[in-house]
This record gives structure tokens, sequence and C-alpha cells, in this order.
């Protein structure tokens, strides 16, 4: 049985978008465009409700019991950081005092927890790597080992993460993947990098479980968690977890802060002891398991396959705006707005339209959080505005290509003689009214339409 347990939680937050869309003047500069594409009054409002409820309290319990003794990884999305150091530098002091312990490891996150990976590999490694600086930067400690976006991993995200000089990542330990393997050892995919793997039945009992009151075995008490622990069979227990579970997902009086304070002591009674992924690398790294990883992402979020993220027809469509988006920042040559881009390649941008035509406990708990003032404009419009979003920034990033910028400039090219007469004239109303219907609605797939057309979506009802 194992004796090891390692402990891992994340910390982030999205910047959401604006709903509904605001237009973006013509000739918009760069800030402009951000300004009029994210809604930074809600993202305060909801990182300031989440640190009451969470970032505080759950700050102070780790750090209690780290100096106690336990042991603990974290890691932070840049995303999250960069508004700490915004609204509440207060509060990212207690996070800096809390990995400066010992016994505390900082483990890397992309750093927009965006689906970057999808749309450039090349530059996903480059940007792991200045994750790993900024990291430095903000607590003094560089990740030796990271996560990813969701915890998504496949053969390709591990070829990045290894050209990216991390000595091991994580990914969700489902059956599915495993087969017949457990969740409990060591693995690599062919290359020194080493795999760590969530154990996804023992993590979700306390991440997604612990406040139903329709599970079977709720209430969950710290000794009877501590005994499943150390029932597993391997080297070592990862368990992981958002650090939003305390206080936020779990509300206080779930008594899921009761049960963090006690689990430390229940699992050095069963003789088990803490170790940091680091610890757990340099006593197992020896011996390793080969696991072929798949070509399509897993993920720790619902089912553990990116359908989660991609399954519906909206999804698929704000995946295509993201590439559109990423492709023409990319021809622009601007800095600025590559960084804009990848803003908007945020996970979180298809995690909170999961529920599009979708019942059952996934869309409950995407339409959870998606954030209340969206669901004012009804749950059809959330899919519109979001999408017309993208292409108003679409448009907008057009005059900042090369080319564009250089005919503002003043080499224009010369102009194609005007038609006159009825022929001429009508020719020109049909541009405009061609003109028009490309503006009147954002980009729909055909599945999306097909789907709006045959059946209303009732969302405000059903959720």
């Amino acid at each position: 049985m194992a004796t090891e347990v390692i402990i891992y939680t994340v910390v982030h937050q999205p910047r959401r978008v604006k709903l509904p869309a605001q237009p973006i003047p013509e000739g918009a500069g760069i800030e402009d465009i951000v300004r009029c594409a994210f809604d930074e009054r809600m993202n305060e409002r909801y990182f300031r409700k989440v640190a009451n409820t969470c970032y505080y309290p759950a700050t102070e319990s780790f750090l209690r019991l780290v100096r106690a003794g336990m042991k603990l990884s974290i890691g932070f999305s840049v995303s999250f950081l960069r508004q700490a150091e915004q609204w509440d530098p207060a509060l990212l002091a207690r996070f800096q005092e809390l990995v400066a312990e010992p016994n505390v490891e900082l483990v890397g996150v992309e750093p927009y927890h965006s689906f970057l990976f999808l749309l450039d590999l090349p530059h996903f490694i480059e940007r792991m790597r200045w994750m790993g600086e900024e990291l430095y930067r903000v607590f003094g400690k560089r990740p030796r080992i990271t996560d990813t976006t969701e915890m998504c991993m496949s053969a390709s995200l591990y070829d990045a993460i290894e050209a990216a000089g991390f000595d091991a990542g994580l990914l969700d330990g489902r059956p599915w993947v495993l087969d017949w393997r457990e969740p409990t050892h060591l693995y690599h995919y062919g290359g020194p990098t080493r795999l760590f793997c969530r154990h996804y039945d023992l993590s979700d009992d306390v991440g997604y479980r612990f406040s139903n009151q329709g599970w079977s075995n709720w209430p969950l008490t710290a000794s009877r968690y501590a005994e499943w622990l150390r029932e597993a069979w391997g080297e070592f227990v990862f368990i992981g977890w958002d650090f939003e579970t305390f206080g936020e997902h779990h509300r206080q009086d779930s008594g899921i802060f009761e049960f963090l304070d006690h689990l430390p002591g229940e699992l050095y009674h069963r003789g088990a002891r803490f170790m940091t992924p680091s610890e757990a690398l340099d006593a197992f790294g020896d011996t390793t398991y080969h696991l072929p990883l798949p070509v399509f992402p897993t993920t720790w979020a619902g089912t553990g396959s990116m359908d989660f993220f991609l399954g519906n027809a909206a999804q698929q469509a704000i995946l295509q705006l993201m590439i559109h988006t990423y492709g023409v920042a990319r021809l622009t040559e601007q800095p600025e707005l590559l960084d804009l881009a990848c803003w908007l390649a945020q996970s979180d941008n298809l995690h909170l339209i999961q529920w599009f035509g979708r019942a059952g406990p996934e869309a409950e708990v995407s339409s959870y959080f998606t954030p209340r003032e969206w669901w004012d404009i009804g749950g059809n419009n959330i899919i519109v505005e979001q999408q017309r979003v993208y292409t108003n920034v679409l448009r907008a990033m057009e005059p900042h290509l090369p080319a564009r910028a250089g005919m503002r400039a003043g080499m224009r090219p010369e102009a194609a003689p005007r038609a006159n007469g009825r022929d001429g004239r009508r020719r020109r109303e049909q541009r405009l009214e061609s003109h028009v219907e490309s503006h009147a609605e954002p980009l729909y797939v055909a599945a999306h339409r097909e789907l709006a057309q045959r059946e209303p979506l009732g969302i405000e009802a059903r959720y």
C-alpha cells in the first residue's frame, strides 16, 4: 500500500470577455481593442468575491498546515497573478508567504490557462518557458514540474513540455487513458520527462463530491478519506484539486475547512507521510513505466476528453474564431495583439458555454460558472454575443496588418475606375447590402444554426 501522499492544487481566475459585445470604433488602437474585449469590472467583482470566500481562508489554512509539517504543491496561472497584482496585493503577499515555505513546491501552469497548444505548439513551448520566468519574478522559485491547462496531456504535449525543459508533467489518471495501469506510479512516454497521474477517483471524492448530500459516502470525514488513501496500491497517491475547492466550490458551512485541518493528523496516525512532486521524482524517478499517450489530449474536466470543451457547435465555433484571431494577430507582427489573441484563447471561453444544447451534471457545472450577468441577456444571446466579441476583435485587428498600416500612411493603391449609370449604382447597392448582411450576425457553424432553428434552447428555464 502507498505510504506517500502528494497534494497538488491550482489557482486560476479567468479574464472574462464583455457581453453584450462592445463595438470597437474604427481605427481603434490596441489599448482600446483590449478595453472593449474584456469586462474588467466584472472580473474584479468575481475576483474579490472568491478572495473572501476562498483565497484568504484557504491560504491561512494551508499556511498553518505546512508549518506543522504538511507538504503542498501549488500552481498559479499568470491570469490569476495579474489580477492579484492589480486588485489585491495583500492577497498576493499571503500567497508569496505560502510559496516561500520549505514544505511548498511551486508547479508550473499554462500562463493564461489557454488552449494555445491547439493553435501553435512552438509558441506554447516559448510561453511555458516565459511562465517559469514569471513565477520566478513573483515567487523567487522556478518550477521543475508543470501542469498545462485543465491538466491536458497528449503525445505532442509531452514532447512540448520536454522541449520546454520540465522534468515532469501531470495528467489525469482516467481508466481509459491508463488502461490496466495504476495511477500510483511514475510514467514516461519514451523521453526523460516523467508523468504524475492524478488519482481521479480519490481526488474527485473531495473536489466534486464532498458537499453532495446525495452521495452514498456523504458526509466524508477526514478519517474515512485517510483510510481510502492508505488502501491505494503503489508508491504514492497524487491528489489534485482546484484551490477554489475550499470555500468556493464547497462553502465553509459544508465542513470543508474542518476536513482539511484534520486530514494530516489522520494520515500521520495511519503511517502515511506527505511528499512534494520533486521529492517523489527524486525517490522514484529511476523506476518508471512507459505510458502510451493519445494524440487527442486528455483532461481532468468532465469525462476526461476534449469533448467537454469542443463537444457542441457553439464551442466549435469559438475554437474556429480563436484560430482566426490568433492567425491574424501573428500577421500583424504586433506583440500586444498576439498577447490579446492568447488571452482570447483561454479555455474558460469554451468551458463557460459547455451547457449549450446539453443537460446533465456537466452542463449544470458549466452553467454555474457562467457569469450571472451573462444570463441576463438569455442563453441564445450569450452564444451570439460571445462570438461577436471575436469578430469585432478580428475586424479591429485588420487595420494593424503591415500592408493596411502602410495604406493608412499614404501608400494607397491606385483606385479602380468608378462605374457610372444605373448598372454602377446597382452594383454599389448590392455591395452595401452584402456588407450589412455580413455584419448582421457573428460566425455560426452549420450545426449550430440548424440546432437553433430546430429547437429553441430555453436555457433560462432549464438552468
